[in-house]
């Protein structure tokens, strides 16, 4: 996979880089800026950038050079790292898109076998998720009878925290020890509850309206 990398710490370029070497793919631009990065990708092309979401030329550069990426390249790819996880850089990033992008914890990607996890889910046009953060999204008090997610069992607790990382019904069911019959089961039970249409039966799309949804239950949306 081509790869592109704007990346204003030093230390944690360096080290994705032979990161990414090691796990064969293509670095085909390293920055340490947004302006940086731009100016790369107009000379090379890459499947996937990847972006520090807080750098230059502003404190988020990363999602506004993202917003720019995204108009210049749609077909590419986003990856976005950071040492927080927070939802309201989740929700920015749902804004600039909801195809091929991505947003993991610098932490969490410091093996080959996760990092090219995430690189290819996200070259195949999927959308990938922190799983700390969807938990965190999706794991509300249960005593508030408010919360429309009150209604769901521990069960589909477990599968809306695995749709909302972007994962496949296949790969739900690899997590949770269960059978894809008992997931598909599981999913139309959660869309049932909360009122949320199955028309939309792509795998970001079904994920774009879980968070949507989550996003109308946070205080912080």
């Amino acid at each position: 996979m081509r790869v592109a990398l704007a990346e204003d710490g030093a230390l944690f370029r360096e080290g994705l880089l032979m990161l990414l070497g090691a796990a064969g793919h293509e670095v085909v631009g390293c920055a340490v800026g947004g302006d940086e990065l731009v100016g790369v990708l107009t000379r090379e092309r890459a499947d996937v950038a990847i972006l520090d979401i807080r750098m230059p030329p502003e404190p988020d550069g990363g999602l506004v050079t993202a917003e720019r990426l995204r108009a210049l390249h749609p077909e590419m790819g986003l990856l976005f790292l950071s040492h927080y996880a927070e939802a309201h850089y989740l929700m920015r990033i749902l804004d600039i898109g909801t195809d091929a992008i991505g947003y993991r914890l610098k932490e969490k990607v410091g093996s080959v076998e996760v990092l090219t996890d995430t690189l290819t889910r996200i070259g195949q046009g999927e959308i990938v998720i922190e799983p700390v953060l969807a938990k965190r999204l999706v794991e509300r008090p249960r005593g508030d009878r408010r919360n429309a997610l009150g209604v769901l069992t521990e069960r589909e607790l477990d599968v809306l925290r695995l749709m909302a990382e972007g994962r496949s019904n296949g790969g739900i069911a690899a997590q949770l020890y269960v059978t894809p019959k008992a997931v598909e089961k599981h999913v139309a039970n959660i869309f049932g509850k909360l009122g949320l249409t199955t028309e939309a039966a792509e795998q970001h799309r079904r994920v774009l309206a879980v968070l949507t949804y989550l996003r109308s239950q946070d205080g912080n949306g």
